[in-house]
């Protein structure tokens, strides 16, 4: 099997490559093909990604490229992990909304749409290409945020594509770690949109066991998450980390103010990990990789296209996958984030449990301002990235979303055709 990594020349490519080892037995891939326009990146991530695989005896062979269609060509699944822009970018999504009083942040608010504006237009015209060389049924794997509205570019699009976000994993393996469980014998109940996500069960044997969690573990699980131990005691819930920018908004753009751009911190952590994996006598994954982000990125890609390409029984994933009927409060083009049977054939959501509207409210609105940021990101138009902002609730104020507009557009004028036109 051949699988092929789009932004493969990043600094997380490792983190996939050592997933790949770990699963030799049940994910038969004899190929990687690690794509990416920059030769620098390729040439060190691509030999210490053979390295990884040698040291632990795995047989994949790992090619690089920057050709785009040689490297999709006969791929059965095809990741995306794309950064428009690069850390630049991200520095500005972090940072021109805070002049505002708003979240700078590179996946929500007026920094999430700037970030979709930019990558939307390249992902569909990656996607285009490959299915040119590649047909129709190769399945794409998106991990490029905002993870939730490119999803819904590609769907819409008609491209065969499943959203993947590590939210879900990250917070399994927190909460198996404090309960002395294997993973795998703990299951969530995970409801809500990319980056706006609520575990309402923690499932143990049959068994809910998040009454007695947040009753014995509030205050540890809650320093995970950086929110408040009173906001899960009130709500009975697990929020996602991304939460806090919803329920300690004023907290964290005062704290962003003070402290350096996760953008910078990322860029020297880049340059610490690839000197690392310059080194030929690095064999094993850093533990440095820990500090880029992306926890468990790795398992639940690998175990995605397993069950995507494996032709087995359908297994149970939390995935971006298109609504229909499962949030009934929602249209059934959005894309919602729930735990799905995935197989061959794709991925089917699960049954949701009715959903209140502290939860609903929320999740509502924002998929109203998603579907408004895809119309920007495909149409371009500076009035309709204002309208995407007014929409925003952590914007949602005319006079804010004017200044927004106008400051994003200037921002990201060099990765905008239209702003220039």
């Amino acid at each position: 099997m051949k699988l092929t990594v789009v932004g493969g020349g990043s600094t997380y490519t490792p983190e996939l490559i050592d997933g790949i080892a770990g699963r030799r037995t049940s994910l038969k891939v004899d190929e990687i093909v690690l794509v990416d326009p920059d030769h620098d990146r390729l040439s060190v991530v691509g030999p210490f990604s053979q390295r990884l695989l040698d040291h632990a005896g795995h047989p994949a062979r790992v090619r690089t490229t920057s050709n785009l269609e040689e490297g999709a060509e006969g791929a059965s699944a095809v990741l995306f992990q794309l950064r428009v822009g690069g850390q630049a970018a991200r520095r500005s999504d972090e940072t021109f909304p805070l002049d505002c009083g708003c979240l700078g942040q590179e996946t929500t608010g007026a920094g999430g749409l700037a970030k979709a504006l930019r990558t939307v237009p390249v992902v569909l015209d990656i996607a285009e290409r490959v299915r040119a060389v590649t047909g129709p049924d190769t399945w794409i794997v998106n991990f490029t945020n905002p993870v939730g509205i490119v999803t819904r570019a590609l769907l819409e699009a008609g491209h065969r594509a499943v959203g993947l976000c590590n939210v879900a994993i990250t917070l399994q393996r927190l909460v198996s770690g404090i309960l002395g469980r294997d993973p795998q014998e703990v299951k969530l109940d995970h409801v809500g949109l990319n980056h706006l996500t609520w575990t309402r069960q923690v499932l143990v044997d049959g068994r809910d066991v998040l009454p007695q969690l947040i009753a014995d573990h509030a205050d540890e699980i809650a320093a995970d998450l950086e929110l408040p131990a009173d906001v899960l005691r009130r709500l009975g819930v697990l929020p996602s980390y991304y939460l806090k920018y919803f329920y300690s908004h004023d907290e964290i753009v005062a704290k962003q103010r003070d402290e350096r751009p996760r953008a910078d911190v990322v860029t020297d952590v880049e340059h610490e990990l690839m000197k690392i994996y310059s080194d030929e006598n690095v064999v094993t994954k850093p533990k440095e990789l820990a500090e880029r982000g992306g926890a468990y990125y790795s398992e639940a890609a690998i175990q995605l296209v397993h069950a995507l390409t494996g032709g087995g029984d359908a297994e149970e994933h939390v995935v971006n996958v298109r609504n229909g009927s499962t949030l009934p409060f929602l249209p059934s083009d959005a894309v919602i984030e729930v735990p799905s049977t995935v197989d061959t054939n794709g991925a089917v959501p699960l049954p949701v449990a009715e959903v209140p509207p502290e939860f609903s409210g929320l999740i509502a609105h924002v998929t109203a301002y998603e579907q408004l940021a895809l119309k920007a990101a495909v149409h371009g138009g500076r009035d309709r990235v204002a309208d995407a902002l007014l929409a925003h609730p952590l914007v949602g104020q005319f006079t804010l979303a004017e200044k927004l507009a106008d400051d994003l557009v200037a921002e990201n004028r060099d990765h905008l055709p239209w702003a220039t036109s």
